[in-house]
């Protein structure tokens, strides 16, 4: 899994690519961690590239989402791929989210 952190607009942009599991999704949770504490009031988690999703990915949604209502900020999904939405479906995930169909949809949301 690759995570590449932009600032786009005054939106923290974590853009994921590959699969986040269990070998992977710290790095994801370091990534979202790390924004929060840095200040980041709303953060975009770019889901365009992510093939797939392991329980440990939907734990580190979770906590990340916790953790970004706790201190004020927003995190939002765009590009989730059919697959994946249905794992945050059937989980009960994504009412924990504003999601977007890409990007610029995210961005362009106020």
């Amino acid at each position: 899994m690759e995570i590449h952190e932009s600032n786009e607009n005054g939106v923290a942009v974590l853009t994921v690519v590959g699969r986040m599991d269990t070998n992977t999704s710290p790095a994801a949770e370091k990534a979202i961690t790390h924004q929060i504490e840095g200040g980041a009031r709303r953060i975009l988690l770019d889901l365009a590239g992510l093939e797939y999703m392991s329980s440990a990915g939907l734990r580190v949604l979770l906590l990340g989402v916790k953790k970004a209502r706790a201190s004020g900020a927003t995190l939002s999904l765009s590009g989730v791929r059919k697959e994946i939405q249905e794992i945050l479906v059937v989980s009960g995930f994504a009412s924990f989210f504003p999601s977007y169909p890409t990007k610029g949809d995210a961005l362009a949301a106020t």
